[in-house]
């Protein structure tokens, strides 16, 4: 089998009369002139998605893209070009745009470019081409089928296949030459069910860096259309929410998309560089109640935020951000990890060769403690479960945030009660990381469904933690 170098040189490299072996040269010229730090970012790009809506395909799309982006780094300040034609010429020409901001002549000698041995967190294949697009349509059927089927008060159905294949290759100044080939996949359903005047939504997804046979199953069908439409019968029948300030407890997985916002981005070293994180400054400090650890992970097999390699070609890792309360550590990539002398942490990521590398997070979660659910809930004389999320907002400066719950139930005497509807969390993501009590031992993380934005840049992600009780948190109701 072909290392992913080998990949991406044949289907990237010699299309433009380019082999792995030109690459030192043309790393070396971007080194002329006084430049900290250079690198070259070259990837290839295959994506497909089919929306079906009410039984007929509303939207097919397929789109190809290939290219490469080149970067100088002097200080804190960064060159960047890119080119869609993968050429020496058209390379040295980005490589020109992106050295204005070098001051004068190096003295760099030339430099050796040394193979990554890339891990396989999941498979090297391209599941766009695993099954005709029909199979694809006729399965996205069987999910309306099967949604209206189960309950007669669905009266609209939403189904999406979203499919990528993405090969990148990166080489250095530091002499890092790496490449990996990424698949991902992903599945979302979302129903509108109608009763005595009432419409309500439920929704459910599911994906990874997998095959598209292992997403596309019926058992998969099934348990997507249960919970999307149980979830929304669930809300027809919710009351309005209580507003004020009571103890909250938090369902596992997906509920940890929470925590990504109000807590991870604060985490991330561009933010922390710069002092505009609530974080900033604070390593070794008491930052959360004792018991929570906070880890991002790119390191799980195929998951969806996972990569072997991040898009700087640096191995991505476990890491620990806060252990047991305490303050350990950000997230970083090569140039904020420079800046601030530290190890970079496998963090560099990009929406694509067209946009610059920063620290974003992979698979970000926090682990699981010794209490049960139950006994939260029986903890709780009057509050609200929130099972799961849907939007929300954070400053990262102030650490703020809201976040819209999709299902949740009002809490009386320690038992759940009625489903409530507009259900929003109000609070300061280290505070609130202060006032946790009890963590569950139930940790799980989301289905595969996360999306990040910064800077205008989109990646996937992975969140999860355990259930968690919250003692004191702002519920912003509608009663």
């Amino acid at each position: 089998m072909p290392t992913p170098i080998q990949t991406v040189s044949e289907s990237l490299l010699a299309p433009g009369g380019l082999t792995v072996d030109d690459l030192p040269s043309l790393v070396h010229e971007l080194a002329m002139g006084d430049v900290d730090f250079a690198d070259l970012f070259f990837e290839r790009a295959e994506g497909e998605s089919f929306t079906l809506e009410d039984g007929e395909v509303k939207d097919a799309s397929f789109h190809r893209d290939s290219g490469v982006g080149v970067r100088t780094c002097v200080g804190d300040r960064q060159g960047f070009a890119y080119t869609q034609e993968v050429t020496a010429d058209r390379i040295r020409e980005a490589g020109r745009a992106a050295a204005a901001i070098q001051k004068g002549q190096s003295k760099q000698t030339a430099i050796a470019l040394s193979p990554i041995a890339t891990p396989t967190l999941y498979r090297a294949i391209n599941p766009i081409a695993e099954r005709a697009s029909q199979e694809k349509i006729a399965y996205l059927l069987e999910i309306d089928r099967l949604a209206r089927q189960r309950d007669p008060r669905v009266v609209q159905v939403q189904a999406t296949l979203s499919i990528s294949y993405r090969e990148i290759l990166v080489c250095a100044t530091d002499g890092t030459l790496a490449g990996d080939v990424r698949p991902l996949v992903r599945l979302s359903i979302s129903v509108l069910a109608e009763h005595a005047g009432r419409r309500e939504r439920g929704g459910a997804g599911l994906g990874g860096r997998y095959d598209l046979d292992r997403l596309l199953t019926q058992d998969h069908a099934t348990q997507l259309v249960s919970q999307a439409v149980d979830q929304a019968l669930i809300n027809l029948d919710a009351v309005d929410c209580p507003a004020g300030e009571m103890p909250v407890v938090l369902g596992s997985g997906w509920p940890g998309v929470l925590l990504h916002e109000a807590v991870g981005h604060g985490l991330e070293g561009d933010f922390n560089r710069k002092g505009s994180s609530f974080y900033a400054g604070k390593i070794g400090e008491q930052v959360a109640s004792k018991g929570v650890t906070v880890v991002d992970d790119g390191t799980l097999a195929d998951r969806r935020g996972s990569l072997n390699i991040d898009d700087e070609g640096h191995l991505t890792q476990r890491n620990v951000l806060i252990e047991d309360g305490i303050l350990k550590g950000y997230m970083q990539d090569k140039l904020n990890a420079r800046l601030m002398g530290v190890p970079a942490t496998g963090n560099g990521r990009r929406e694509s060769y067209a946009h610059l590398p920063m620290p974003r997070m992979t698979n970000t979660f926090m682990e699981a403690g010794e209490a049960t659910q139950e006994d939260m809930i029986a903890s709780v004389k009057k509050g609200v479960f929130a099972v799961n999320f849907g939007g929300g907002q954070v400053d990262i400066t102030s650490g703020q945030f809201v976040f819209a719950a999709s299902e949740a139930y009002l809490i009386e005497d320690g038992k759940i009660t009625a489903p409530v509807k507009g259900a929003t969390l109000i609070g300061h993501g280290p505070q609130v990381m202060s006032a946790i009590s009890m963590i569950g031992h139930d940790v799980a993380l989301d289905t595969g469904i996360g999306v990040c934005g910064k800077n205008g840049q989109s990646v996937p992600v992975g969140v999860g933690q355990p259930s968690l009780k919250i003692d004191r948190l702002t519920v912003g109701g509608t009663a």
